[in-house]
């Protein structure tokens, strides 16, 4: 069953329900707008009837495991079909195919890094990279809800704590640059409790409350 974007809460009222607590010292100024431009779902990704969904993709861009492989199952053979035409993609980089079969009318495949710790700071500057493009790419397609899942933090092995200050602030950075109000909407989906929880832990850094709950 779809899951419509009405039925998402908003951090600002994960903030009032008290399911997020306020931070000491957040990175980034409170701001009215940015709380209700930003949620935070638990669930299957493949079932948002968001404009947008993201695939943590492979290079290929033909399918994989985990979140790449439940899109493309859902998406249906279509998807695959239409990413035989893309030519694979670069790693910090992504392309937008149709939604198909899912509720999404777009997927918006995003190649992260595969961690490592050696070279970790060229693996920031790739996650980076995969949230400023699916959002540019999401607002350039007229995209107003766009769904993120935890990019490499699967089996690409990217810390789930680095890789969740990242989304944050990158996802921030472009919510106060984006002013012309083009993406009504970014959803934050994450499927284990444990990737849940840093989540509810970092909000409030990069998207404080206006005011104490």
């Amino acid at each position: 069953m779809a899951v419509a974007l009405r039925d998402i809460r908003t951090i600002g009222e994960l903030f009032r329900r008290g399911a997020l607590r306020t931070a000491e010292k957040p990175v980034y100024s409170s701001q009215a707008g940015a709380l209700n431009k930003v949620s935070l779902y638990q669930g299957d990704i493949t079932t948002l009837q968001t404009d947008a969904v993201v695939n943590a993709a492979n290079p290929s861009l033909l399918g994989g495991g985990g979140v790449d492989g439940a899109i493309h199952a859902a998406a249906g053979s279509q998807l695959l079909a239409e990413c035989w035409t893309l030519g694979g993609c670069k790693t910090g980089d992504a392309k937008i195919t149709g939604g198909y079969n899912l509720p999404a009318r777009h997927v918006i495949h995003a190649v992260g890094p595969v961690y490592d710790a050696g070279n970790a700071e060229t693996c920031a500057t790739q996650l980076e990279s995969c949230y400023r493009t699916g959002l540019r790419l999401a607002k350039e397609n007229g995209c107003e809800t766009v769904a993120f899942p935890s990019i490499s933090t699967g089996i690409y092995g990217y810390p789930l704590r680095d890789a969740t200050h990242i989304a944050l602030n990158e996802v921030r950075r472009f919510v106060d640059s984006d002013v012309e109000d083009k993406i009504k909407r970014v959803v934050f989906v994450v499927f284990k409790d444990i990737d849940r929880s840093v989540y509810e832990e970092l909000i409030p850094f990069y998207f404080p409350p206006v005011e104490m709950p």
